[in-house]
Parts: C-alpha cells; structure tokens; sequence
C-alpha cells in the first residue's frame, strides 16, 4: 500500500484532532472555531459554486451561505466527510500535492497553535522539503501585500529564496514550516530571525500576507 502523501497525512491529523478537540475549539484562522474550519475546507472542496467567494471576492456571500448550511450538520459527521470527501479534483495526486500541501498544513496548525501551550511540531525533513518547495512557488505572491524586498532561508542549509528584488531586503530566517506559516500570515510562530532596515522588517510583519 502506497505511503499516504504529506497532504493526506495532514488532513488525517487535522480530522483526528478536531474530533478530540471538538466543533467550538478555537483556531487562529479568522476567529474561526474548529466547526467553521472543517466547514471551509469542505466547501472547498465539495461544493464549487459555494467555493467561488474564495478567489473572487464579490461572490463571498455565496462561500458564508454554503459554510453556514454546512456548519448545520453534525460535527462528527462532517469530519468524517472531510476525512474522506470521495471523488474529487482534489483526489488526483497531482492536484493533492499543488493545491493541499499548504491548505492542509497551514490549517491543521492553525487548530493546534490555536490551543493553550501549543509547541511546534518537529517534521520529518522530507516534509520540511516539501513544505520548502511550497514555498517556492506560492512566496511571491505571499509577500507582496508588504511592498518590501523580502528573502527567505532556511535554517539547516543553504538555500536562499528571493521573494521580492530589491536593494536592503528583509531576510526571514528560519525552518521551513515556520517561514510558511508566518508568510501565510500566521502570528503565532517560533524560531524565525529577521535582519534588514527596521522600518522594513515592521512593515512586513505588520503586513497582512497571505493569500
């Protein structure tokens, strides 16, 4: 049996932890509750038209109506749908590696982190490489809201990102799984360093990354 991808393998742990933590435990995902997440990613997922408000803005009140006929149903029943949604485009391996890395690693920590006396996970680094090329591709377009040259490095090798040129860049330094979730604009992160001008280092970590 093949080994489950890092993707699969992070919407399992999501599931798992969501049922013990149950539908009102709190996330750092917009004030939402663990119900209203798992309600996200099974529009997302399940429901197309309903998915339309996450990339075109003027169609959000389409996305809040079908999370919120979502929400209706059975915490432990919707769970179990995300755990396994059946036949969809994001089942396809291809798919699963370019549009659920992240999803599913970001919102799978924003339950975790979102909990008291959360500590980072220590991942294996083939999922720190994972996430790393993640990184890669998805870091240009999640630094741009800052308007500041931005660099990335890893810690535990050489390896610099250039996600924004530019003359006195912000350089974050730190592991891969840390660098993304603060580039996805998640406050609540460990062992990252930042060098560069002052003002350009508060302005991009006052601004709101992310997609």
């Amino acid at each position: 049996m093949p080994t489950p991808s890092f993707a699969r393998r992070e919407r399992h742990d999501l599931c798992d932890l969501a049922l013990v933590l149950g539908a009102d435990a709190p996330t750092l995902c917009a004030g939402w509750t663990a119900r209203e997440l798992v309600a996200h990613l099974l529009v997302r997922e399940t429901r197309p038209l309903g998915a339309a408000g996450l990339v075109v803005p003027a169609l959000s009140g389409l996305t809040d109506r079908a999370m919120a006929r979502m929400e209706r149903r059975d915490f432990a029943v919707l769970v179990e749908r995300l755990r396994d949604p059946g036949l969809t485009p994001y089942a396809l391996p291809p798919v699963e590696r370019l549009a659920n890395t992240m999803e599913y690693f970001v919102h799978h920590e924003d339950l975790r982190r979102g909990q008291p006396g959360w500590e980072p996970r220590a991942l294996a680094p083939e999922d720190e490489e994972r996430i790393w090329r993640a990184v890669r591709l998805a870091g240009r377009v999640l630094v741009r809201p800052a308007g500041v040259p931005v660099r990335v490095r890893r810690t535990g090798g050489d390896e610099t990102l250039t996600l924004r040129g530019g003359d006195d860049p912000v350089t974050v330094t730190g592991p891969p799984s840390e660098v993304a979730l603060f580039l996805f604009g998640r406050d609540a992160v460990r062992d990252l360093a930042f060098d560069g001008p002052p003002e350009r280092v508060d302005r991009l970590r006052g601004a709101d990354l992310g997609l």
